[in-house]
């Protein structure tokens, strides 16, 4: 492989190369090197300071080494030139001893992955990333959507030329592109991508963003997923599809079903359900995040699932006959912002805790949750979310089935930054306080 690897990168006059990895956030890091140390790092890895690197190590332990993925080659398109191309390779990160290293998100999500495996099943996942693109002018970014579309709308989507150019740069990455429309709110829109094993799909999720930022740029604009930018509209959301195979046949799909589900996935339904407010703080991983959750913008935030029912929590698509291998739960709560190499791991860690401990789901919900009202809610036994990440974290803390998935090094990491963050918002005056109570007290 490596030599047909040399011999694509010949062809494509690649001269320079990335290699990239991600912090705890799912921000993508980047060390850049000259193709002809591309061998050694293949063989012997390059090293970097990894106590720089948000989540990764103290200044004492901070040597690793960065080692490339053949399979994620891919030339930038937007760093062409006549001195030679730019390539990428996405990275596992490995300690001096040659071990991989706990905190490497990359590696958090394959030893989840190889759990699964080891009883037998493969995790496949498709995430539905919304995004919004705001306006430049003379090089400020100001929170002003690009245009004034509606859902799938035609006539007002300026955005149609854009989402065509991050149509054809993803395809370059490998990236199978399946649709894209504008989304409800103002400026904001959908690129989806085809579903499959839940590794590549991480590597496709985080190449996917990095991406539509710089297409964007390259019209002037911002593509942003922050998951409520614009109080008062609608919010993004990362609506993620979850299955789960053994033998090459789908392992949630029960033809003598009412809702054509097998045991294996009410199971693991009933285990993300269960750990669905400690899994907030990886999926919802932003105080802004909790913005987006709330009643009346089409976020789910009830503990619930249903059979096509788009205020549930989890969700069934609907069955079509002859496409057992669709049959499939959607979880609604993640947003965009989050590290996909951790959502998909505590996603798939949960669910499997479920299958591991035979829980039984509640009763499926086919209502309309939004119309509840408080005594509705109560009398159902129907909780919600966290409201904050304040409470995620709460959650969070004390999830030991999370705390595995994570590992002992990333679940502390995480709550220490997360709680920074918290920490440092709570001493900040907003406008809105300004507004409210300046002149009134």
């Amino acid at each position: 492989m490596k030599d047909e690897l040399f011999e694509s990168m010949e062809s494509d006059n690649v001269k320079f190369v990335n290699l990239q990895f991600t912090d705890m956030f799912g921000m993508v890091k980047s060390i850049s090197i000259p193709i002809n140390h591309l061998e050694n790092s293949f063989d012997h890895g390059t090293w970097f300071d990894g106590s720089s690197i948000e989540g990764f190590a103290r200044i004492h332990e901070s040597d690793m080494y960065l080692k490339p993925d053949m399979e994620t080659y891919a030339v930038l398109p937007w760093h062409n030139s006549s001195d030679g191309n730019t390539a990428r390779f996405i990275c596992d990160v490995h300690k001096p001893d040659g071990s991989p290293f706990e905190g490497d998100p990359r590696y958090v999500l394959k030893k989840v992955i190889q759990e699964a495996k080891d009883l037998g099943f493969d995790y496949n996942v498709g995430p539905e990333l919304e995004f919004f693109l705001f306006k430049r002018e003379n090089g400020k970014l100001l929170p002003i959507p690009h245009d004034s579309g509606s859902y799938f709308d035609q006539s007002n989507d300026l955005a149609y030329d854009i989402r065509r150019d991050m149509n054809v740069t993803l395809q370059k990455f490998g990236i199978n592109v399946e649709a894209s429309h504008h989304e409800v709110a103002l400026g904001q829109h959908e690129i989806d991508f085809k579903y499959g094993d839940a590794l590549s799909t991480a590597d496709n999720g985080t190449t996917f963003k990095f991406v539509l930022k710089a297409i964007a740029q390259k019209h002037g604009l911002h593509a942003t997923f922050m998951p409520k930018p614009v109080p008062g509209i609608n919010g993004s959301g990362m609506h993620v599809h979850q299955s789960l195979f053994k033998d090459g046949e789908n392992a949630f799909f029960d033809e003598s079903n009412k809702y054509h589900l097998s045991n294996h996935a009410y199971s693991f339904i009933a285990g993300q359900l269960a750990h669905a407010k400690a899994m907030s703080a990886i999926l919802c991983p932003t105080i802004n995040s909790y913005k987006r959750l709330v009643p009346g913008y089409e976020a789910p935030v009830y503990l619930s699932w249903g059979h096509t029912n788009r205020s549930a929590l989890i969700r069934i698509p609907r069955y079509s006959k002859g496409k057992s291998q669709s049959t499939r739960c959607e979880i609604r709560c993640p947003d965009p912002s989050c590290n996909l190499y951790l959502a998909f791991a505590v996603l798939l860690k949960t669910g499997l805790d479920g299958m591991k401990n035979n829980m039984i789901p509640p009763d499926s919900i086919e209502e309309d949750l939004y119309g509840f009202d408080d005594k509705k809610l109560e009398d159902m036994k129907i909780n919600t979310l966290p409201d904050s990440l304040q409470s995620a974290l709460r959650e969070f803390k004390r999830d030991d089935v999370i705390r595995d998935a994570l590992g002992k090094h990333t679940f502390e990491k995480y709550i220490e930054a997360k709680t920074k963050e918290w920490d440092s918002y709570k001493l900040q005056v907003t406008p809105w306080e300004i507004e409210n109570y300046l002149e009134k007290y």
